[in-house]
């Protein structure tokens, strides 16, 4: 295994409930200090996965590391070194925000002096050094998922693993949130991050790892996995419906794939490989057929067409990630 310079090493993880397999063979590396955003639709793993690499859940087969440990000979050495934040704030509302942090200090077997002394090194570190006083029931959601966050570093462990950290927050909530991993990436810490929000892991991820159906599919940074599906895109906008098959049409040539039509925006897509070149074709087949642009963009490809490109089986009728039936201990 490459453990000697990655924080997180996972070989040939298997998991299943019952007759449900969550995870098939999932092998993840994770150099230190850096974010890997792992990707997957519904029922891929990704929730199964983080209970493994944190100790919560054992696999039925294959091993993992974190820290340079063992997550299941050495579970305790891996719990000391990693920091776990769900979906969901595990926050008392009723105490202020410098009163959990003394909490989870003492919880840590902190003293008592150091536990304050923490709790105000990490409300000033996390921008909540104002408002540490009030309780949590008045914060913002992007103030507690910041003292969520700074509740996990209360030991400053060097791996952090964020579950979806920032489900149901608003644009400027989850800005903050960014910023806050931004900073703790900087400092060195290891983030193992899960989301559904794909712009969140393009503007935080050094490198992504695509899960379905229980195994990574595919894995690069994001500017090499948006590469792998034919590189730039051309958007036409036509004046009016009744056009739109014509221009998919003069447009066809110049594009590496079929055009996309979307009627309800009167949008035509293409993707094409030399961007400069097919731009000017474009432009030229356009005008030729008759065919009046009222908007023409070109564009690096999104991580949504990424991810539909590399996991578009239906899901309506996937299980989730976890059992039906909750068995002790197990995640969902």
């Amino acid at each position: 295994m490459e453990s000697s310079r990655s924080a997180v090493v996972a070989e040939g993880l298997r998991k299943s409930y019952g007759t449900a397999k969550v995870l098939d063979g999932l092998d993840l590396v994770v150099p230190q200090g850096t974010v890997c955003g792992l990707l997957g639709p519904n029922g891929a793993g990704k929730t199964t996965t983080v209970g493994i690499l944190s100790t919560l859940l054992a696999p039925d087969t294959g091993r993992a590391e974190v820290a340079g440990y063992d997550v299941v000979r050495q579970a305790a050495q891996v719990r000391h070194r990693i920091g776990l934040v769900g979906q969901h704030a595990a926050l008392d509302e009723v105490l202020s925000g410098r009163q959990n942090l003394v909490m989870f200090g003492r919880l840590h077997h902190l003293r008592p002096t150091a536990a304050r002394r923490r709790a105000d090194e990490l409300l000033e570190h996390f921008r909540l050094a104002d408002t540490g006083g009030k309780p949590v029931k008045a914060y913002s959601g992007g103030m507690r998922r910041r003292l969520d966050l700074a509740a996990s570093m209360v030991l400053a462990p060097p791996v952090l693993f964020l579950d979806e950290p920032t489900t149901g927050l608003d644009p400027r909530s989850r800005n903050e949130v960014w910023a806050a991993v931004r900073d703790l990436v900087h400092d060195g810490t290891t983030v193992l991050l899960t989301t559904q929000y794909l712009e969140e892991a393009d503007q935080l991820a050094d490198s992504i790892s695509v899960i379905d159906t229980g195994k990574v599919v595919a894995e690069g940074t994001p500017e090499q996995l948006k590469s792998r599906i034919a590189g730039d895109r051309i958007d036409i906008v036509v004046r009016h419906a009744g056009e739109l098959s014509r221009a998919a049409a003069a447009v066809a040539r110049t594009g590496a794939r079929e055009p996309v039509v979307d009627e309800d925006t009167r949008q035509v897509g293409v993707q094409v490989r030399d961007r400069a070149t097919a731009l000017a074709d474009v432009v030229r087949a356009l005008d030729l057929a008759g065919v009046t642009a009222e908007d023409i963009s070109l564009r690096r490809p999104t991580l949504d067409e990424v991810f539909l490109h590399l996991t578009g089986t239906d899901r309506a009728t996937a299980p989730q990630d976890g059992p039906a039936t909750k068995p002790k201990g197990a995640l969902v």
